[in-house]
């Protein structure tokens, strides 16, 4: 391998790493609002409970997602100081909202929530989380407007002196229609991630017969919140599709494996193709189910891989526009079809759970421990098809990935600082994992009634919980 291969693979492992925290963060904060918001509304206790309970857990996320977040700052400077010396001046912009923005809020506010237990007014108490989870749905936004100019650049000019490119209009890149599409996406995928999340817990504490009665309630909000937020991420995802159909017609090509332009596509199901000749040998679809998907039509024309690359040949000069085809085509399927097992999941696990009912068999509880799993497979596939679709681009149409890395870095300090982050990542993950382990299986601190008669004064005596 050369600089260029390794230097996207660290970026890769260290992205996707990243992000197995971002979605828990983000679906979570709204959750443990939600939580306390109930008990300031009903003063019932098991709401409290559950509140420091997933309280607890969602703190140990969001530091893991602050210290593995970091890296990916260096990394710009580091490993691509082409792509940031070409593109600083506009995709510094939002970065820095989000910096000087929206974590400060989050950050400020949680450290409020977290020391805040008896020491502020109720009112103002719960105020604390609900700005923390809106500074964390802000930060998403300004991270992904970044994200979003790479695959649609808007609001900049190509400056010929300097060779950089330079921001005109921050609203354009705020306002991009690629991320009004991605972030609604993202923010549903986040609860989806969340609710599986805190159903998996719940079962696991169900199925161990504890807290019977606060884990049912658990579990019943969680599926809740995991069957509206899978809707969501199904429309949202329809919209996305559109936007990506018109502003990166090859990435919808290669999802689907279409090498010829075609109206009234199908949506394959199956395939094995001819990537050298650019045909497939067998394609299994369901009638009419791309054009639907890609123009919400039935008779809707989709380029194909053969003739945008013609295009693109015609207008960025000779090469390889293709991503890689099979990559493209396997994760666009795995990342739907988790989704809607997950979605499924919620479905049976409402449907067992009504009326006061649970589950006699312990397999559910089992499946749903497992089914913990399926949204964060679908984030990363997710986002693993985003990227690596937009290849060769770095930033789509001006400046491809081979371009953008940086010229004084050597194979071993790539490698070195590689298998470095590797090692480290993966202690990380245990440390995170026993945390998580030895908090759930300690549960809700039995009796904890929040401060006295907080409903009027917000001071008491019982002790704040350590975080």
């Amino acid at each position: 391998m050369d600089v260029l291969d390794l230097s996207r693979w660290q970026f890769g492992i260290t992205t996707v790493y990243h992000f197995l925290f971002v979605p828990l963060t983000i679906g979570l904060s709204v959750i443990v609002a939600g939580l306390q918001t109930a008990w300031h509304r009903t003063k019932k206790p098991a709401y409290l409970r559950l509140t420091k309970f997933f309280g607890k857990l969602f703190l140990i996320n969001f530091a893991m997602g602050v210290v593995t977040g970091i890296v990916q700052e260096f990394q710009f400077g580091m490993n691509w100081s082409d792509y940031s010396r070409f593109v600083g001046d506009v995709f510094g912009a939002p970065l820095a909202m989000e910096g000087l923005m929206a974590f400060f809020l989050e950050s400020t506010f949680l450290g409020l929530w977290i020391f805040g237990w008896d020491r502020l007014p109720p009112r103002l108490h719960l105020m604390t989380i609900w700005l923390a989870a809106i500074g964390t749905n802000l930060s998403a936004y300004f991270i992904l407007a970044a994200n979003s100019w790479m695959q649609h650049p808007v609001g900049y000019r190509l400056n010929p002196e300097t060779g950089r490119a330079e921001l005109t209009d921050i609203w354009a890149v705020l306002t991009n229609i690629t991320t009004l599409a991605t972030f609604p996406h993202v923010i549903f995928g986040a609860f989806v991630t969340a609710g599986a999340f805190v159903l998996g817990v719940s079962a696991w504490k169900l199925m161990k017969k504890k807290d019977v009665e606060l884990f049912r309630a658990s579990a019943r909000i969680a599926m809740a919140v995991t069957l509206v937020a899978s809707a969501g991420v199904a429309l949202s995802g329809h919209w996305q599709a559109q936007v990506m159909t018109e502003q990166q017609p090859m990435k919808m090509a290669a999802a689907e494996a279409l090498w010829e332009d075609e109206k009234s596509a199908g949506f394959s199901l199956f395939a094995v193709g001819d990537v050298e000749n650019g045909r497939n040998h067998v394609n299994i679809q369901i009638p009419y189910g791309l054009s639907l998907l890609a123009t919400n039509t039935l008779d809707g024309e989709v380029e194909g891989i053969n003739d945008v690359q013609a295009r693109y040949e015609a207008l960025y000069g000779p090469g390889d526009y293709t991503p890689g085809i099979g990559l493209a085509y396997w994760t666009f399927r795995l990342m739907i079809g988790f989704g809607v097992l997950a979605g499924l999941l919620a479905l049976a696990g409402l449907w067992l759970t009504r009326r006061g009912r649970l589950p006699s068999s312990p397999w559910f509880y089992r499946i749903a421990v497992l089914g913990i799993g399926l949204p964060f497979l679908a984030n990363s596939l997710g986002w693993i098809f985003t990227e690596m679709g937009r290849q060769p681009w770095t930033v789509y149409g001006i400046m491809t990935t081979a371009s953008a890395v940086s010229p004084g870095v050597d194979v071993a300090e790539v490698a070195t600082t590689l298998v470095g982050f590797t090692l480290l990542y993966g202690v990380l993950a245990v440390i995170e994992i026993r945390l998580l382990l030895k908090f759930i299986k300690i549960g809700p601190v039995e009796g904890t009634t929040g401060s006295g008669d907080e409903s009027e004064t917000g001071t008491g005596t019982t002790p704040a919980l350590s975080y």
